[in-house]
């Protein structure tokens, strides 16, 4: 895919799941890719899997922290120098009822899935490249309410709106913003909550086309909105999600 030749993209939680997913169609593109996780061995790993240590460059961050996203931006202008694209994918779930959501876990949530996307994206900037493109992950959960995970779903809803917001902004320099927002997608998330075969078939059993997503499914589509061939898509959100939201199961 030539729209990634010699080009650079940043993605936050890169060193699984959706992430990692994403990172390998960037590379098999021929992009240059940054990875950013809290994990060090995570990261590690996930070099070693992506197989391309020349074009690959791991940066352990905590997108809570603003001191590693800074570290962060520093260590891709002195390797790379430019940014063309950025998928703000790192994200946390927590699962539990109003009642007992605690200080930490709001603290946890809100900090990595909404201050932590806006910060990567602020601190993004000045490395961006005009013309440059950017993809926010969101969730299904950014649509139906749930539960036993109020702080997540409304951290989810906030930076599907910011997509919004910021495609507004960043319009006058040619930059796009776009979300995706996945539904059932099997990763160490999903299978962390859905721990039988008796949850995930209640899933499946949403899911207008009968299957359980994969993170390659997302990673098409995050590459789509990072391509040329999305030039005049800016502040849309793309839900890959089987038809969970918009279709009920015959």
């Amino acid at each position: 895919m030539a729209d990634f030749d010699g080009r650079t993209v940043l993605v936050t939680g890169g060193g699984s799941g959706i992430g990692l997913a994403t990172a390998r169609r960037l590379l098999q593109a021929g992009s240059q890719v940054v990875i950013a996780g809290r994990s060090s061995a995570r990261l590690d790993g996930a070099v070693e899997a992506l197989g391309a240590p020349d074009r690959v460059l791991a940066v352990a961050t905590d997108v809570r922290r603003g001191g590693d996203v800074d570290r962060l931006m520093t260590t891709v202008r002195r390797r790379f120098g430019l940014l063309h694209g950025v998928f703000a994918n790192a994200g946390v779930a927590r699962f539990n009822p109003s009642a007992v959501v605690t200080g930490e876990e709001y603290e946890d949530v809100l900090g990595t899935n909404l201050r932590g996307v806006f910060h990567t994206l602020q601190k993004a900037l000045p490395l961006l490249a005009d013309g440059g493109a950017v993809v926010v992950n969101g969730s299904w959960l950014a649509h139906r309410g749930l539960a036993t995970t109020p702080i997540y779903a409304a951290s989810k809803a906030a930076v599907v709106n910011l997509a919004r917001s910021l495609a507004g902004d960043l319009g006058t320099r040619g930059i796009r913003i776009n979300a995706v927002s996945p539904g059932y997608i099997v990763t160490d998330m999903f299978l962390d909550i859905a721990t039988t075969e008796q949850a995930r078939e209640s899933a499946r059993n949403q899911v207008a086309l009968r299957r359980l997503g994969r993170p390659e499914d997302v990673a098409e589509a995050v590459m789509f909105l990072l391509s040329d061939r999305s030039a005049y898509i800016t502040g849309q959100e793309l839900l890959v999600d089987g038809g969970l939201i918009s279709s009920v199961p015959g």
